[in-house]
């Protein structure tokens, strides 16, 4: 049998860190959407972002889709919404990288 050595744990099965686990991953605002869906009984599914008009998905590149990005609270965004806001910044991003390579070729007299 061994003696534990004072300061090092002993082997044997791990309990979980209070506060750990799936909530311990969303983000504040994903906790208070919840919170306030729940309240308002209505379910945890975000859709109403989709009907207030053109949504980020369907948004065109250029000026205002980055300004509807750049203006847009992170924190606060589920995590539907975290995934369209990333898709969105990928099609601007390369969109941007297009207007780039075409300056450039031109810049240096490539047809």
């Amino acid at each position: 049998m061994q003696t534990p050595t004072p300061g090092i744990p002993a082997a044997g099965p791990r309990r979980p860190e209070p506060g750990a686990g799936v909530l311990k991953a969303m983000s504040p605002g994903v906790v208070d959407f919840l919170f306030r869906q729940l309240v308002a009984g209505r379910p945890a599914e975000d859709v109403q972002w989709e009907r207030e008009g053109v949504s980020l998905a369907a948004q065109p590149e250029g000026a205002e889709l980055a300004r509807r990005l750049a203006e847009t609270d992170l924190e606060a965004l589920t995590p539907v919404e975290l995934f369209h806001y990333v898709r969105a910044a990928q099609r601007l991003a390369d969109w941007a990288e297009g207007l780039r390579q075409a300056a450039v070729a031109r810049y240096c007299g490539t047809p």
